[in-house]
């Protein structure tokens, strides 16, 4: 079993360190960590079970996957102070916008892959892209597959599919909490708790959402099932037409694609 290195110990390097441990996917005297901030790596070291390092050169040293969770904008300086003793090393980065070629064109003698995370990670109901563009060994790989496997959803993607696939499954979190939000000012306005409205709206989505996943029926069809002839939820699907909530949901991935372009 391989020693795994994390470079950052924000909540999303929490979660995945969290979920690796508990699952037994690797042992915590074998996940090592640094953050700048070494009075929280502390504290979460003593949480999950990993070993605190002082230094990322310390961290790089130990392990044998690297897995790069700081912010994008410091992964170039990380790079510089570690380049020499990154050899022969495999890297796994969750930095956002930072893809295969990226780090090929920066780093020799690195075996490299790049995954697109998202926040449910942080409670084991992750989706986790893979780019298909990589370099790990077959059994490094499978090996990595399996670790997140344990906290979510592997998917693989094609490098061109990266950017689309990111913005539905890393930016649909904050959009389904719009949603829960908007529904629950509707139960709020009739007369329910903000409390109650936020748990029946949750249970709700992560319940459509398994029957789907788990039936593969099409979404149309799942809605067409509780849609009684005039009844009261072809009513609502009625409105939901008219004030143009198709339109919006595929104009707020245009508006993040076309960002994404002209960047």
């Amino acid at each position: 079993m391989s020693k795994i290195g994390f470079v950052g110990m924000g909540n999303m390097a929490k979660a995945l360190a969290s979920g690796f441990i508990k699952s037994g996917a690797v042992d915590g005297m074998d996940v090592y960590a640094y953050a700048p901030t070494q009075d929280k790596l502390m504290k979460n070291a003593d949480e999950i079970g990993f070993l605190p390092m002082t230094s990322v050169t310390a961290v790089v040293q130990n392990a044998d996957i690297i897995i790069i969770a700081c912010k994008p904008y410091q992964i170039d300086k990380v790079l510089d102070e570690t380049r020499d003793i990154l050899k022969g090393k495999a890297i796994v980065s969750i930095a956002s916008g930072w893809f295969y070629q990226t780090f090929a064109d920066k780093v020799r003698d690195v075996r490299i892959q790049c995954v697109m995370p998202n926040t449910p990670a942080m409670v084991g109901e992750g989706v986790f892209l893979f780019e298909e563009a990589g370099s790990l060994a077959p059994l490094e790989l499978a090996e990595v597959m399996n670790m997140f496997s344990t906290i979510g959803l592997v998917v693989s993607m094609p490098t061109r599919h990266m950017s689309i696939a990111s913005a539905i499954s890393g930016c649909g979190p904050a959009f389904m909490d719009v949603i829960m939000e908007a529904y629950g000012d509707a139960a709020v306005k009739y007369g329910l708790s903000r409390e109650t409205a936020y748990k029946l709206i949750a249970k709700t989505m992560v319940g459509s959402a398994k029957l789907q996943l788990e039936t593969g029926k099409h979404p149309g069809l799942l809605k067409d099932e509780v849609c009684s002839p005039a009844g009261t939820t072809i009513r609502g699907i009625a409105s939901l037409e008219k004030n143009g909530m198709r339109n919006a949901c595929i104009e707020c991935i245009d508006a993040i694609m076309n960002f994404k372009t002209t960047k």
